[in-house]
């Protein structure tokens, strides 16, 4: 079994959000901010939500605040921003870090298995997406400037 599946982050309230549950789901993971240049992302983000909707595709946003402080609310706070503004229904989990000793171990495990530009390991900003397999494997990372929308097909090949 994928050590993807023993990760157990918190969801926005502090309960546990078991990726076993991911089982045999596509599954994105995006590190968000509210106060962003890239934060419109999340209209995309949405748009992909809803385009896969019951097609096993679980988008998962973490809110960080590690870069330039551009997500400074409360978990009340993040949600509240994401529902009003871009109408998101897919699980914001609790607020992390990505980066340094405190990183969370789902990012640990993501930059662990799939470095970035030039092999560096550490998240670079805000909007950084990893794509995993049915199976649990990090097949993909993509940066900040990668819009939603181009994962599109990538995820279609990962449901054939």
């Amino acid at each position: 079994m994928s050590k993807f599946y023993e990760l157990t982050p918190k969801d926005a309230k502090g309960n546990d959000f078991p990726f076993v549950e991911l089982k045999g789901k596509v599954v994105v993971i995006v590190n968000v901010a509210s106060k962003c240049g890239f934060t419109p992302q999340y209209k995309e983000l949405e748009e992909l939500n809803k385009k896969y909707e019951g097609k096993n595709v679980q988008i998962i946003g973490f809110p960080c605040n590690q870069f330039g402080h551009q997500e400074p609310g409360t978990a009340d706070e993040i949600a509240s921003f994401c529902q009003l503004n871009y109408g998101v229904t897919f699980p914001v989990l609790a607020k992390v870090e990505v980066n340094g000793d405190n990183a969370d171990p789902v990012y640990k495990f993501l930059k662990g298995e799939k470095s970035g530009v030039l092999g560096l390991t550490r998240i670079k900003w805000n909007f950084e997406k990893f794509l995993i397999d049915k199976n649990g494997k990090v097949v993909e990372r993509f940066s900040s400037l990668a819009s939603p929308s181009s994962l599109g097909p990538k995820i279609d090949q990962l449901l054939k």
